[in-house]
């Protein structure tokens, strides 16, 4: 798009609400204001909705996007003219609709949800131009003063398609300036070229695996929503290592074959190894990554490249449902219930809803596949809202693993350790039998808490109200919350004692150091968060297991999602009640689907699993469950419940959060909000109250809890609540639509 433009007539013409001269519009920068700003157009110059437009904005030059006609509140006489037209394509209908819809239903600012979609400044610049060198056939080369070097370069042109010119100088051997003579002597051209994408096409043709019957008829029922065209949402629901990935590449496939784009939101990108080999194997290409490990000048390609069409398959974070498609045609969301699709600072939504959102907008299918789907999930199946596909069999000749329980109370591990005898007598047959085993404990570190056994002192956070955990082989104390990080001491800083410092409770560092003291023979391999940081690290790990370099892995969650070893056998839940207690309204239906993904990584091959759960509560719902293999019980029970409480999904939630440097401060505002909190039936609102985290990162926060009938219009609820309400600037007050943590 050039930065200036013939213009004639009315600018929005084509749209009949826009009836505005045609010197005036509004345009929406990203940033955390409430809507457009009103702008002159200077005469001469065309702009259309969608259009990126550089804007004076205070002192400062801004960026932003034409949203549509000036709202007209401020007098043309005062208004400032924009700068120019950026070089990039414009922001689609679609779009800019959906930031709309996402500020309106997340109560955000609208810029502040625009500044997602615009997360790439760089990209709004014309790309750099690529300058390629051949040899100029009519030139005549005898007029030309020959040195050995510049009949390098001719020679090498002659026979070579145009290059560029690092290649040329590397193969010749010729300096820069041997080039540049000959371009002015008129022996070389020089041609500008578009510069190519950085993504392949992929490749159609190659045939799909082998599919049973049963993943067959899951596969042409999502294929036909794709050739049928129009919004739907249909729920993958398999067991786990049913092949849902495999499953869901054919509508994938078929919306590539109709030329449109497509994205996958999955949960952990960034670990995701194994997923994306198997599509490359699938594709044959690479798909364009979207996550926090890519670099900026990745970012800006995989940008441009998704806005203007050349980058068809986008794989990614829950960000990526944000990037400027060019004709999106297909969204799958792989792990639907993972709540790591929550985000929870800056605009707090859920992907997954916004993903469904995003489908309904446009008009495409959407695919949400799962083998432990959320509850607000199934209840739109039950209601006829969302389809379902059902995958009940392994792939292959699988089999589900068998469950056992284990009482700790009675089957009780050693002083100061934490693998059962049981447990450990498993691991022992396991690697007799050449076979390899995972021990899981979701949590990091060595040591979840120090405290002094002298003086009882217990080691927190200065910012947060969390405790420090132990990573001893960093020798240093650290918060998982805020990042903040201390040298582990040799002596209370209380009471001054000496040796007096007891680690309380295993993190998976203290169960290696128990299994390598158990195990002294066993190759070892521990997977958290702090080691497996990246594409590339996952993959590598990925690399041993499968080459059968590591016997036993002990790690934390990002274990539980889609690895596929066929070799692994046993899984042994070191702590299955880890999870279960505590207020959240989702903590057992977290901890079961948890807990079923971690048993669904035993028994993948042709050799049958076992997974193993200690606990000390053998009767809590969530383990009886898990080892009965009976979901729908489950779900049966816990939809009933919170029917009976009118919780979601029979009901509606929203957390305000109020927070500030000053605790005076938080708390003043706070009483001001809750005396003129809302009341009604069918509405009830809880708090103020200090939150389970009430100091985080240095800010003191206290929570509203409104649950309101499925009816209650929540935002406008909450807006007409605190509009009655003026509170300091240094208090920030943000509003959470749906729930998810209750920290």
């Amino acid at each position: 798009m050039s930065a200036a433009k013939a213009t004639s007539g009315n600018l929005f013409a084509d749209d009949p609400a826009f009836q505005v001269t045609a010197q005036t519009i509004s345009v929406l920068p990203p940033l955390p204001l409430a809507g457009p700003y009103d702008y002159l157009v200077p005469e001469g110059l065309s702009v259309a909705p969608g259009d990126f437009v550089e804007i004076p904005l205070g002192r400062q030059t801004q960026r932003g996007v034409v949203w549509g006609p000036a709202k007209g509140d401020v007098e043309s006489s005062k208004l400032r003219e924009i700068y120019g037209v950026l070089p990039t394509e414009p922001m689609a209908d679609v779009t800019r609709r959906f930031v709309d819809w996402v500020s309106a239903y997340t109560m955000a600012p609208q810029g502040a949800v625009l500044r997602m979609a615009m997360s790439v400044p760089d990209a709004l610049e014309a790309p750099k131009p690529i300058f390629r060198f051949t040899l100029n056939r009519d030139f005549d080369v005898a007029s030309l003063r020959m040195t050995p070097p510049r009949k390098r370069v001719l020679e090498f042109l002659g026979t070579h398609p145009p290059m560029e010119q690092g290649d040329i100088l590397r193969e010749t051997g010729a300096g820069a300036s041997v080039v540049k003579g000959l371009v002015e002597a008129g022996a070389v051209q020089r041609l500008m070229v578009t510069p190519p994408s950085p993504f392949d096409l992929p490749d159609l043709s190659i045939p799909r695996p082998d599919l049973s019957d049963e993943q067959t008829e899951a596969a042409d029922a999502l294929c036909a929503g794709v050739e049928e065209g129009g919004f739907s949402c249909t729920l993958l629901d398999g067991i786990t290592g049913s092949g849902k990935t495999e499953v869901y590449f054919e509508p994938i496939r078929a919306a590539l074959a109709q030329g449109k784009q497509v994205v996958v939101l999955l949960p952990e990108i960034a670990l995701s190894a194994q997923w994306l080999q198997r599509f490359r194997d699938r594709f044959g290409v690479k798909p364009a990554l979207w996550h926090s490990e890519v670099g900026q000048a990745r970012r800006r390609d995989t940008w441009r490249a998704v806005a203007d069409g050349s980058a068809r398959l986008v794989v990614g974070a829950r960000s990526a449902l944000f990037l400027p498609y060019h004709d999106l045609g297909l969204i799958v969301v792989d792990e639907e219930h993972e709540h790591a699709f929550k985000q929870e600072d800056g605009v707090i939504y859920h992907a997954r809803d916004m993903a469904v959102t995003r489908a309904h907008l446009g008009g495409i299918p959407v695919v949400l596949a799962s083998a432990t789907p959320s509850l607000e999930t199934l209840a739109n199946v039950e209601a006829g809202r969302y389809q379902r596909v059902e995958l009940g069999n392994r792939h292959g000749v699988a089999v589900l693993p068998s469950v056992e329980i284990i009482d700790i109370r009675s089957d009780k591990p050693e002083r100061n350790r934490w693998i059962t005898p049981t447990l450990k007598k498993r691991l022992v047959e396991t690697f007799a039998n050449g076979e390899q085993a995972m021990l899981f404990l979701n949590r990091r570190g060595y040591a979840p808490l120090t405290l002094c056994r002298a003086c009882g002192h217990r080691f927190q956070c200065p910012n947060c109200t969390a405790w420090l955990v132990e990573h001893r082989a960093w020798g240093k104390l650290q918060c998982h919350h805020c990042g903040y990080q201390a040298k582990a001491p040799d002596t209370c800083p209380e009471c001054g004692a000496e040796g007096k410092l007891a680690p309380c409770g295993p993190g998976v560092e203290r169960l290696f150091e128990e299994a390598v003291e158990t195990f002294p023979d066993i190759r070892i391999e521990v997977a958290t968060s702090d080691n497996i940081m990246g594409p590339k690290a996952a993959a590598e790990l990925v690399r041993r297991v499968h080459n059968h370099e590591v016997d036993l892995l002990i790690g934390t969650q990002i274990l539980a999602k889609g690895y596929h070893f066929p070799m692994l056998t046993l899984v042994g839940v070191v702590d299955a009640d880890l999870g279960l207690a505590g207020g959240d309204l989702r903590a057992a239906e977290r901890s079961y689907q948890l807990l079923t993904q971690v048993a669904g990584r035993a028994g993948r091959g042709d050799r049958p699993g076992t997974v193993i759960l200690q606990t000390a509560d053998p009767a809590n719902r969530v383990i009886k469950a898990i080892a009965a293999g009976d979901r729908d019980a489950f779900n049966e029970v816990e939809l009933s419940q919170r029917m009976t409480h009118g919780m979601p999904p029979h009901g509606r939630l929203a957390a305000l959060i109020i927070s500030g440097k000053k605790e005076n401060e938080v708390d003043e505002a706070a009483w001001r909000i809750g005396r003129v909190a809302p009341r009604g039936d069918g509405l009830m609102v809880l708090g103020p109250a200090p939150a389970p985290l009430s100091l985080l990162r240095g800010r003191y926060r206290r929570r509203f809890l409104i649950r309101a009938d499925k009816g209650v219009k929540m935002q406008a609820l909450i807006h007409d609540w605190l509009s009655k309400v003026k509170t300091p600037g240094s208090v920030r007050i943000q509003v959470d639509i749906d729930p998810y943590s209750f920290m």
